[in-house]
């Protein structure tokens, strides 16, 4: 798995302080163009997760931002919670779900493995397992989710 700084992400930087002041944390951010209108897609946390309120205060803090960064009203926004088992696309996910159950695709082990998301680092993550805690470097790990039965 891969590891991407989040602020290598294009506009994260931009957008991160504005939804971090509203208690937020960004998971994933992705913004392109499709025939001629921005497409803008933001998955956020929250500490005591996120609803349909918190997206929708999130969508109204950010468009506006959107609109100046683009310089362009032909935005659609979509602004959702990751789920109760999101699949991770980038190792820097680890850092945002800390304290959360998890299943990791090991491929030393060529087995899922099951714990809580203790530390997170640039080069690996530490879980607490039924056996202690394990340290995964990311390039071991196949694929990532959220496990909401662990």
């Amino acid at each position: 798995m891969d590891y991407i700084a989040p602020e290598k992400v294009p506009y994260y930087v931009d957008c991160e302080p504005l939804v971090h002041g509203l208690g937020y944390l960004i998971v994933e951010l992705m913004a392109f163009k499709r025939q001629g209108n921005w497409q803008i897609r933001v998955v956020i946390a929250g500490p005591e997760g996120v609803g349909i309120a918190d997206c929708s205060r999130v969508h109204r803090a950010l468009l506006p931002r959107f609109e100046a960064l683009l310089s362009s009203r032909d935005i659609y926004m979509e602004v959702t919670s990751p789920g109760l088992d999101r699949v991770f696309k980038n190792a820097s996910e680890f850092s945002v779900f800390i304290g959360k159950q998890v299943k990791v695709w090991n491929t030393d082990i060529s087995d899922w493995m099951y714990g809580t998301i203790v530390s997170a680092t640039t080069d690996s993550v530490r879980l607490l397992t039924d056996t202690g805690e394990k340290e995964i470097p990311y390039n071991k790990i196949a694929k990532a989710k959220l496990s909401s039965a662990v």
